[in-house]
């Protein structure tokens, strides 16, 4: 994995991909109990099949988790210090036994008060393994600079 990439480093345009995940029952069980989810399209078959789905949908915000997780796990890594906040669409469904993976583009940066931060924005789109996009949205990152010495 690559040494993270501070503000000066990162350009608009800058783009990679994200390795994949396969959506699991386990993934989506999970995630009903831990958020108290259980909303019959993400835990029965027969629900799903009868408003139109092959089967169980994943939760969209399992997709978004799953999507950060993705990106901390690509071989390109920005010098995050915390997320400041997701602009997330959901535009198709994630099935299980679907393989995800995200396109990450820098689409913004700008500078902040503090010398040693800066604010970095990502547009995220999560695709499946047939290419069809199943959620995109934008990420505000607060990343670490190379802090600017100070005249005295």
């Amino acid at each position: 994995m690559s040494e993270a990439l501070r503000y000066e480093a990162i350009e608009v345009g800058l783009a990679y991909d994200t390795p994949g995940i396969t959506v699991s029952e386990h993934h989506v069980l999970g995630f009903a109990g831990l958020t108290g989810d259980f909303y019959e399209l993400h835990v029965d078959d027969d629900y799903a099949r009868s408003i139109g789905y092959p089967g169980r949908v994943a939760h969209g915000l399992l997709g978004l988790a799953l999507a950060d997780g993705l990106k901390n796990r690509a071989a390109v890594r920005l010098a995050a210090i915390v997320s400041l906040g997701w602009r997330w669409a959901f535009t198709g469904p994630i099935l299980i036994g679907d393989r995800i993976a995200a396109r990450i583009r820098v689409v913004g940066k700008r500078e902040t008060r503090k010398p040693d931060r800066g604010i970095v924005t990502i547009e995220v789109t999560l695709t499946n393994q047939r290419g069809e996009v199943v959620q995109r949205g934008e990420n505000d990152m607060m990343v670490w600079r190379t802090q600017r010495a100070v005249s005295t």
